[in-house]
């Protein structure tokens, strides 16, 4: 176990690397080719910002995995990795939407077109047999026929998908939350032995730290900074669609039965999936369009409660981690069914916001005396 653990680590810091030497590259790029994000009334940034940052997202990762399965196969003197038709076609799905996040990003895409790319490109995986087969007794649910199981999937994958890009609203927070829920997929498939999605998801840390250093602390006025971009957040999104799916799906060829795989793979990504929805509900109650854009997500409404970037951002990262650690009780010491673990995260959820709301109406009130 202990070189398995010298791997990942290799494939972190190598993708850690790649990152920290292809950024400042890819800076120069859109200062040259003047490829910024512009601000306007629905954005919190004032300054032109280079949105190219998560084009580097796929090879750093792609090279840190696979020098590290090099090392791997070599230590180990193998004559060959075996490849699934899963990594076949995740990696024809992903490619994808990598180069559909890079197109909207340089000449600029509809929504509607990424939502049938992204549809097109979730179908792959049930198509190679990968979707979700068990509700791990969810209302009372648990398997599953492939003819549910395979829309749901698709659903699920593209709704994750979209989730990650729409909290990309200010600096750190998709990167931030991606990078918790890949810890916490890091952990799930290392306990379980899952050595090779354990140095993929390693590889994509490793570029996200280098990112968020970039994102986080850069200065627009010396050229140091960057957003990710659709390149980034449509990547980043999809891989933990994919690996939400991965573990939730009951498959003994690949892992022993674990009643709380659906459990954990929600909770890791419970924040952006819930703002998500809230957003929808919120559309569809003033009958605005879905793919319509506002400032109503969770990071605006707590700027608007008088929070800074950097407050709201470590807010909801707080959140996230409060979340992981609720559930993990709810269901480890407490004993509870996922069905009431769910319906308590919405209580919590939809308090937070009411005590939100209250906070805005506070700051208004006092704005306007």
């Amino acid at each position: 176990m202990i070189q398995y653990i010298l791997y990942i680590i290799s494939a972190f810091v190598l993708s850690a690397l790649c990152g920290f030497i292809s950024i400042p590259v890819i800076l120069d790029f859109c200062k040259r080719k003047r490829l910024y994000d512009i601000p306007n009334e629905r954005k919190v940034h004032a300054n032109a910002i280079p949105r190219l940052g998560g084009i580097c997202f796929i090879p750093s990762m792609l090279l840190a995995f696979v020098g590290s399965i090099f090392i791997l196969d070599y230590q180990a003197g193998l004559d060959k990795l075996d490849i699934s038709l899963w990594s076949v076609m995740f990696f024809i799905s992903l490619m994808l939407i990598y180069v559909t996040g890079i197109i909207d990003d340089i000449f600029g895409l509809k929504a509607t077109t990424k939502f049938i790319v992204q549809v097109i490109a979730a179908s792959f995986l049930p198509l190679s047999n990968l979707y979700i087969n068990n509700f791990y007794g969810f209302l009372g649910i648990h398997e599953i026929p492939y003819w549910v199981g395979a829309p749901l999937t698709v659903f699920i994958i593209v709704f994750i998908d979209n989730a990650i890009n729409l909290i990309d609203g200010i600096d750190g927070l998709a990167g931030g939350l991606s990078l918790l829920a890949l810890g916490g997929f890091l952990y799930c498939f290392f306990t379980e032995g899952l050595w090779i999605y354990s140095i993929l998801i390693a590889g994509l840390m490793g570029v996200i730290v280098a990112f968020l250093y970039f994102n986080i602390w850069g200065k627009a006025e010396r050229n140091t900074k960057l957003f990710m971009g659709d390149s980034g957040s449509l990547t980043l999104g999809f891989i933990l669609g994919f690996l939400f799916v991965k573990f939730a799906m009951d498959n003994p060829m690949v892992m022993p039965f674990r009643t709380d795989s659906l459990m954990l793979s929600l909770t890791l990504l419970i924040i952006p999936m819930f703002d998500v929805v809230r957003v929808v509900f919120v559309r569809l109650h003033h009958r605005k369009p879905l793919f319509s854009a506002d400032k109503n997500h969770i990071h605006h409404r707590l700027m608007l409660a008088g929070m800074t970037q950097h407050q709201a951002l470590i807010t909801i990262l707080l959140f996230a981690v409060a979340y992981a650690v609720i559930n993990l009780f709810l269901y480890q010491i407490v004993g509870l069914i996922l069905t009431w673990i769910i319906l308590i995260d919405i209580v919590i959820y939809v308090l937070f916001h009411h005590m939100v709301s209250s906070f805005i109406a506070s700051a208004k009130e006092d704005a306007n005396e």
